[in-house]
């Protein structure tokens, strides 16, 4: 039994793939691939990286946008965005939401990587420790459709 149910999981994995509606199909997952969370000290300087994987197996004519949110959802003691800590690129430039959103965008949907940065913003008025969820968000436009796994979408940051 065990071995037939590999290899029609096989053959749905194929028909699947050919399937038109899979064409313009993407992942977004964070790196590595769970839901861990990461801890941080309010104090640190350096920006935090949180990796994503892309996934692809084309190139297109359009860019791929995945969506990530700040969430506090259930959470105790939540940081606070702008008090606790900032979304920022790279270079560690605030970024803004749209309609609560960010983005993260794939030049030609490419499979890749890329990251989401945090900059902590050593609240000294905040006691204890402080909590926020990045999470990553599906993405379905007309002309394509960017999915996360219920296994590596969110990322709690614990700064402390």
């Amino acid at each position: 039994m065990t071995i037939t149910t590999l290899f029609s999981c096989k053959e749905d994995r194929d028909v699947m793939a050919g399937l038109p509606e899979y064409e313009h199909h993407y992942y977004i997952v964070y790196v590595p691939n769970n839901n861990s969370a990461v801890t941080v000290k309010r104090s640190q300087t350096a920006l935090l990286e949180l990796p994503v994987q892309f996934y692809s197996e084309f190139e297109r004519s359009y860019d791929a946008v995945a969506n990530y949110i700040v969430s506090v959802d259930g959470i105790n003691s939540p940081a606070e965005i702008g008090k606790d800590f900032e979304v920022v690129d790279a270079s560690g430039n605030k970024l803004n939401p749209i309609a609560g959103k960010y983005e993260l965008i794939f030049p030609k949907a490419k499979k890749d990587q890329a990251k989401i940065y945090i900059k902590l913003l050593n609240n000294s008025a905040a006691t204890g420790r402080r909590t926020v969820a990045i999470n990553l968000q599906d993405n379905v436009q007309e002309q394509f459709r960017v999915d996360i796994f219920s296994t590596a979408f969110k990322r709690t940051i614990n700064i402390d």
